[in-house]
């Protein structure tokens, strides 16, 4: 599928999505409604589920969409992001949701401070119907923040083309800390990364997320990063795994 002649978008989104079509109507939906010129490419995993008919009821809107099984989420959204062609590139979990004019702001942002390799706001950790909100912990860029905590919210994110294909985009080997290794290619390619003060997008938290069901890895995968690009593994990494890994593991059984 190709956009209409003459369109130019501003940003490519890429949407990696498996058996989350009860999810995927709601984040198709915040996309669109951000009203700026987009390209949309949905990557599904070869989803059983409801998602193909998800897809099709927006399928005149996006520039393209596939359904099989895949390398994973990261080869996934690279594969989207390459597809298209705008300047600022992003991507949005079929499970999250961007909040009205987030996106917007997020460009403006990158319009206004060509020095950024990208920018992030805030965001909100929701439950399954979005009815209950925690705020994530975001706070304006430094490396000694990074090191010591993943401060930046991937679904509140967008980055310059050009830095995203600098880096050479997500590591395909990583299914878990992706985007905390991308951050930290960035800023040594590319140098901070801008923050913006506005709320920007839900991320939904649900028993499936991987996050939670496999949540051991998620962390060993975040603690190989730290020392790969900071040299060392600050304490708080250590102080906080029993609680991170082990006791939600207790409390979350489905998820160890």
């Amino acid at each position: 599928m190709t956009q209409t002649p003459g369109f130019a978008p501003l940003v490519t989104v890429a949407i990696p999505s498996f058996s989350h079509g009860r999810f995927l109507n709601d984040a198709l939906t915040s996309v669109f409604q951000q009203g700026l010129p987009i390209e949309v490419f949905v990557a599904d995993g070869g989803s059983t589920d409801e998602t193909l008919q998800v897809i099709r009821r927006w399928e005149s809107r996006l520039a393209g969409w596939r359904s099989h099984a895949d390398a994973g989420q990261s080869a996934a959204i690279n594969e989207c992001i390459a597809r298209g062609s705008a300047p600022f590139v992003c991507w949005l979990n079929s499970d999250d949701v961007w909040l009205p004019n987030g996106l917007g702001a997020l460009l403006k942002a990158l319009e206004d401070h060509p020095e950024w390799p990208a920018a992030y706001g805030k965001a909100w950790n929701v439950s399954d119907t979005l009815a209950r909100r925690s705020r994530v912990w975001t706070r304006p860029f430094s490396e000694r923040r990074l090191a010591v905590r993943n401060m930046i919210s991937q679904p509140a994110t967008l980055v310059r083309r050009t830095a995203w294909e600098k880096v050479g985009g997500l590591d395909e080997s990583l299914h878990m800390a992706m985007d905390y290794d991308l951050w930290w290619r960035l800023f040594r390619s590319g140098g901070p990364l801008g923050y913006v003060e506005i709320d920007v997008a839900l991320n939904r938290v649900h028993a499936a997320t991987k996050t939670r069901t496999n949540r051991r890895k998620h962390y060993g995968e975040a603690v190989s990063i730290v020392r790969r690009y900071y040299g060392r593994v600050p304490v708080k990494w250590w102080l906080a795994w029993p609680v991170a890994v082990w006791l939600r593991a207790l409390l979350f059984p489905q998820s160890s």
